[in-house]
């Protein structure tokens, strides 16, 4: 029986990102997946400035870059598809460097991830291996193993599994975890659609509240197109795969395109759910992505969790396996992102019952509302700007009981030097951000530790970002998370780096 560090249970957009973040710190893994190739149909659509900057720190920045395009925010449309509010978003280079929201076709997302693994020769992915099993002992877990090609079977030992398997996979049920439900369960039907012709609309999400039905517009890629419309109590897919039935669902965007030219890749029906797992580990099995939650698709934020699951968990599982990091650092894995999760979850819940709830009386407050909008101290900021909750207080984020200040938030991937972004300087180690000209002795312990010192100049947006939370001094995770803030830099400052390399 061989043995390897790490199995990757699933390599969907999350598992294939694990694999990668731990391939840089030189991790040894084994990914098993059921399907040889790509699922060829879209799923998520959508992804944010910070995880637009974990493919970056992956080295996919061009290559994502070409297959996705920025969009340009949300707009609120009553039935009449007049704009009721607006809410835009930065096409260019926000806080984190990159666009803070853009479109793409999953396939080609997953195809230039696997693309990427290449790059590395401590990731094994053979296709074709569907787990059916998952055993653990004190020394770690039998992965048993079917290949789907030959129905060969074999098994295999790991010290670490990560459950990326979705929402249906076994890794779950392996640990005993139950989806807790979190009270919103809707039925859409998904339609993707592709045509050389042009639609002539705005570049955003169009979220239609239309008391009747209920829907979502986006277009995805150069000649692909997504809807999501709310389905009514008996309806199925079924009911809408007739061109006849379909086309006047989507034409208020398509206006006078003949149907010929509208080529329907999938109508589907998913069952829009807000779940998180009760627990994400057992010993020496953990959960990340669609296997531990489940996120309604109103604010883009489902595939976006399951990457942060893969940036939180990486360097700290890396350094438990080089011995730098006490095992014990992997119960702060759901300390933090659990606590984050829930709070995205219900703010998409939130949205999509602003957006769908009320019937007519709904859509007559919506009217009455939503020009007003923007009136909202705060609301704006919030639709328009993309940081995400900081994370929750753990062994790895000291933050002050009576004040918020920068721990657990991200450090902004600022411009440092030239091209160079503050990602690129600290190159997955822990860095320590300062406005603050460090001793001799100090700027020793930290190189000894293998941290990197990143002297915030006056006037630089490091040094404006450190002023935002009060702080001289910020040491920084990883992941880009702020370990701790104060304004002093000392040695016990320096004292809360462990010696993880990049």
């Amino acid at each position: 029986m061989r043995t390897v560090p790490v199995v990757i249970v699933g390599a969907g957009p999350t598992g294939l990102t694990a694999a990668a973040l731990l391939a840089r710190y030189g991790v040894e893994c084994l990914i098993l997946e059921r399907w040889e190739s790509v699922y060829p149909q879209p799923r998520a659509v959508a992804l944010d400035d910070e995880v637009h900057r974990i493919l970056a720190r992956l080295g996919l920045r061009d290559e994502f870059a070409a297959i996705s395009r920025p969009h340009l925010g949300l707009r609120l449309l009553d039935r009449n598809m007049r704009v009721l509010a607006e809410f835009r978003r930065d096409t260019a280079s926000g806080r984190h460097g990159y666009p803070q929201g853009s479109m793409f076709d999953q396939p080609e997302l997953e195809a230039i991830l696997r693309r990427n693994l290449e790059r590395h020769d401590t990731v094994t992915f053979p296709g074709s291996a569907e787990v059916t099993a998952l055993t653990q002992d004190a020394g770690g877990v039998r992965v048993d193993v079917t290949d789907t090609a030959t129905g060969e079977q074999e098994s295999v030992r790991a010290a670490w599994v990560l459950g990326c398997d979705g929402a249906n996979g076994l890794s779950r049920a392996a640990i005993g975890a139950a989806m807790q439900d979190l009270g919103f369960t809707q039925r859409w039907l998904v339609i993707d659609v592709v045509t050389e012709a042009d639609l002539g609309q705005w570049e955003g999400v169009h979220q239609l509240s239309d008391p009747a039905r209920a829907g979502t517009y986006m277009r995805v890629g150069k000649t692909r197109y997504r809807w999501e419309f709310q389905l009514k109590p008996g309806e199925t897919a079924d009911d809408h795969r007739d061109m006849a039935r379909l086309h006047p669902l989507i034409s208020r965007w398509t206006g006078d395109i003949p149907v010929t030219e509208l080529e329907v890749i999938r109508v589907a029906e998913y069952t829009f759910r807000a779940q998180v797992a009760d627990r994400w580990r057992d010993r020496r099995v953990i959960l990340l992505g669609d296997a531990a939650h489940l996120t309604p698709p109103f604010i883009g934020q489902g595939m976006c969790a399951g990457l942060r699951d893969a940036m939180n968990l990486a360097w700290k599982l890396a350094g438990v396996l080089d011995g730098t990091l006490a095992e014990t650092a992997l119960d702060t894995y759901e300390t933090e992102r659990k606590r984050h999760v829930r709070a995205m979850i219900k703010l998409a819940m939130v949205i999509g019952t602003a957006m769908t709830a009320g019937g007519e009386f709904g859509n007559v407050i919506r009217r009455a509302v939503a020009p007003r909008l923007h009136l909202v101290p705060g609301l704006t900021a919030l639709a328009t700007d993309s940081p995400t909750p900081p994370l929750h207080r753990s062994d790895l984020v000291v933050r002050p009981r009576l004040r918020r200040g920068l721990a657990g938030g991200l450090c902004p991937n600022a411009v440092i030097d030239g091209d160079r972004r503050f990602d690129d300087v600290a190159a997955g180690r822990f860095a320590v951000v300062t406005s603050v000209e460090p001793s001799t002795a100090l700027r020793a312990d930290i190189e000894r530790r293998g941290a990197v010192l990143v002297i915030a100049r006056p006037g630089s947006e490091l040094h404006r970002w450190l002023g935002t939370g009060g702080a001289r001094v910020a040491v920084v995770r990883p992941d880009g998370a702020v370990l701790r803030a104060s304004r002093h830099l000392l040695p016990r400052t320096i004292n809360a780096v462990p010696s993880v390399g990049g």
